[in-house]
């Protein structure tokens, strides 16, 4: 399990370091976009553009904020659940939101197999846009991976609770 962690830590690193690079062009574009819209024209193909850059920061995002435990969730009940039951609650949440995103991975990739075979392009920049499609399946699956890992952390002793525990 241990190893599992620490290749899923490996992983993380390079999924966050890719989508930080992704942010950083989403906002270096978008500043253009604005600053050039001033003085001349607009950049031809920046909101499509954005797009693309906006689903890799996400969906690669996805795995940190997992193990970040990051995500908004509404335990004002659970929080008045026994130990044992706020286990199972968080087990059966775990386990069906990795269900969800390995289907969600598996039928994006689907897709995005659709899209590369039949050639299509982007409308503004005719750019191909399956590797962005294949980025967030890749993403999605990454999430389903760090929430089966979760799952199984809950059955023992002390699960680590953030990247710096393993």
């Amino acid at each position: 399990m241990k190893t599992l962690r620490k290749i899923s830590a490996y992983l993380n690193r390079i999924f966050v370091f890719i989508a930080a690079i992704a942010l950083v062009l989403m906002m270096l574009l978008g500043f253009g976009n604005v600053l050039f819209r001033t003085v001349w024209k607009p950049i031809e193909g920046s909101y499509e553009l954005i797009g693309f850059l906006g689903a890799v920061t996400t969906a690669l995002a996805l795995g940190y904020t997992q193990i970040r435990k990051s995500h908004i969730s509404v335990d004002i009940i659970t929080n008045h659940y026994s130990k044992r039951w706020r286990k199972v609650v968080h087990g059966i949440s775990y386990l069906s939101t990795a269900v969800f995103f390995a289907l969600a991975s598996w039928q994006t990739t689907l897709w995005g197999t659709i899209v590369w075979r039949s050639g299509e392009r982007s409308e503004t920049l005719r750019i191909i846009f399956f590797p962005f499609v294949y980025v967030v399946a890749l993403g999605f699956a990454f999430l389903a991976f760090i929430l089966i890992l979760d799952f199984v952390s809950l059955f023992q002793k002390a699960p680590p609770t953030s990247l710096e525990d393993i």
